[in-house]
């Protein structure tokens, strides 16, 4: 039973900062092809949740990043809000962090993926609208981050929750097990152009949603996905 078309496709090549759409991807069973694959992380951090991310500092959203070639040879490059672009294992790159931050780093390179949760985020385009109606914000499905986008068939807001313990087929042969819904965090309240908060989205997810926006997955079935592709729900 087909529920939606993708529309959108997004990775994030360095966690936490700007995302980038892309017309075609592959999910691998650690995610999106090339999705936060690099991370930076604090050094002195002892926490299970040690990376730097737009929470300590919010004007990493506005580091544009993007992925030249694939897999292992691709080369992620980000440009900073000033205009300047380094290869992400630059050491100018990290230096600046580090100042912004006031914390010392290190790049991690995982070909897992730094994830939060689970290898892929999901959420309706139907979903996000009414979060931004209910909380009198601009519609902005970047601000929460998804791999896929999904604009729902015959769906309404939040109807993607119905897919917990379901397996989406994705596009031709990809199949995604959806796990659990994706509970939110303050990183929603952070306008993904500019950083400043908006702590109405949080607090209308939290009291009218139960904290919940969007879905997780993880990839049973490896496959090539494009935007506009299908999204049935097997059985």
């Amino acid at each position: 039973m087909q529920v939606g078309v993708i529309e959108r496709l997004a990775r994030y090549a360095v966690k936490s900062m700007r995302g980038e759409a892309v017309p075609v991807a592959t999910l691998t069973l650690q995610g999106l092809e090339g999705d936060r694959r690099h991370a930076f992380v604090q050094a002195t951090s002892r926490s299970s949740f040690p990376w730097l991310t737009s929470r300590e500092l919010p004007e990493m959203l506005c580091y544009k990043t993007s992925a030249e070639g694939s897999g292992s040879a691709a080369v992620v490059m980000v440009t900073a809000p000033g205009g300047e672009k380094w290869r992400v294992e630059s050491d100018e790159l990290r230096q600046l962090l580090e100042a912004r931050s006031g914390r010392a780093l290190f790049l991690l390179h995982d070909y897992r993926g730094s994830y939060d949760v689970a290898q892929v985020s999901i959420i309706s385009r139907q979903t996000v609208a009414r979060i931004a109606e209910e909380s009198a914000t601009v519609e902005d499905p970047w601000r929460f981050r998804p791999n896929l986008l999904v604009d729902l068939e015959n769906g309404k807001a939040y109807d993607e929750a119905k897919w917990v313990g379901r397996i989406l087929r994705v596009g031709d042969t990809a199949r995604v097990a959806v796990t659990e819904v994706d509970q939110r965090c303050v990183m929603i309240t952070l306008d993904p152009d500019g950083g400043e908060a908006s702590p109405s989205v949080l607090r209308c997810v939290a009291q009218q949603h139960k904290s919940c926006a969007g879905v997780y997955g993880m990839v049973l079935t490896p496959g090539e996905v494009r935007a506009r592709d299908p999204i049935e729900i097997e059985g």
